[in-house]
Formats: structure tokens, sequence, C-alpha cells
């Protein structure tokens, strides 16, 4: 059976780097943006549009005067992209060793007993970690640190509201992962070399 670790992670925690330096040290392939590409290529749908349905949980329908729903006139694409996001998830894990972040991964491939991590770290560390990665981000550069954290809390909370949706887990909750991880003090990357010789 291959080795499968799956890396939930709060946003500004650093998991993403966490994640991709350790699939780097043990010589795994790294699947994160990638499942929204393939998603795209097989649905016929933007990567923007992909990443949207994927990573938040479904708006609930709401009546219209006719007394349908919009969900009820409209393509459902939101259960074709999570069904490709399921199938491209066990398909990586099947074809060879990996690491996978976030998806609920951890819930998807529970049969196959992967290595499950959450990284997280406080909230005055997430924004100096934005900070320091800001240039890649125009709007958050023009943010304050309360906007900025306003957004970090807004992320997460999305990301918390489809795990659990999709999982029925609560998202951190350490009864869920095998190993949480703290980024306050420690670059992702030096932890990622620590936690290698967990996983070989």
């Amino acid at each position: 059976m291959n080795k499968i670790i799956t890396v939930g992670r709060e946003f500004g925690s650093g998991g993403r780097e966490f994640a991709r330096k350790l699939a780097e040290l043990i010589g795994f392939p790294y699947y994160d943006r990638e499942i929204i590409i393939e998603i795209s290529k097989r649905t016929s749908l933007s990567e923007k549009y992909v990443q949207n349905i994927a990573e938040h949980k479904p708006i609930i329908p709401f009546p219209i005067h006719t007394g349908r729903t919009f969900f009820a006139i409209m393509p459902d694409y939101g259960q074709s992209v999570q069904a490709e996001q399921h199938n491209i998830i066990r398909e990586v894990a099947a074809n060879s060793d990996c690491v996978i972040v976030g998806r609920g991964a951890d819930y998807i491939l529970r049969e196959l007993n992967p290595f499950r991590i959450f990284v997280y770290s406080d909230l005055e560390s997430k924004i100096k970690r934005c900070r320091e990665n800001q240039s890649k981000d125009y709007e958050q550069n023009e943010m304050t640190d309360k906007e900025l954290a306003k957004r970090i809390e807004q992320i997460n909370k999305s990301r918390a509201d489809y795990y659990e949706f999709y999982t029925g887990q609560k998202w951190g909750d350490k009864a869920n992962y095998d190993l949480c991880i703290n980024t306050n003090f420690i670059a992702p990357e030096k932890l990622a070399e620590a936690v290698k010789n967990l996983i070989l």
C-alpha cells in the first residue's frame, strides 16, 4: 500500500510551504493546486471557477418567485467538481506515495490510513508570515493589519465550514490528526526536516 500524507493547514500558518518541503525531502509527489488544474481539464470549467467551488461548501438553495430554486434551473457544477476532486484524490493515492494538501483528503482517503498532519499558528504569526509573502498578493499589500487579520479569519472559517460540511468532523481538532504542528516560532521548512524522520 502506498504511503499517503495529508496536510490540513490554517491560512497564514505556512502549511503549504511545510507540505511542499516535506514532499521534496522524502521524494513524494506533491498535490495541491495540481488537483484544481486537473479538475478544470476534466470539466472544461475555468481554474478560478473550479477553485471557488472546490474550496467552499455549497450555498443552500433559496426559492425564487416561481417556487423553484436557482439550483433547479442552473447546471449543478458543484456536484461534478466535487466528484472529480474525490476521483482525482483517490487516483493519485492509488498511483504512488504522495503528499496531498487540504481538500478533505484525510477524510476521503480514511480507509487507506493516511498520515494526517495539521499545521497551525497564532494570528500574530499568520499576519507576519503574510507580510513576508505580500509581494505575491497586491491586494494584501494594501491591507492594514486589522484588515489582513479579518481576511485570514474569513479564509479559515471558510476552510472549517467546507471541511465540516463534507466530513462531519471538526477542522483542526487534534483528534482527527496524527500530528499537529505549531509554526509560531520555527520556519515550516525546518519543521519539515524534523517530520521527515517520522515519515521514513
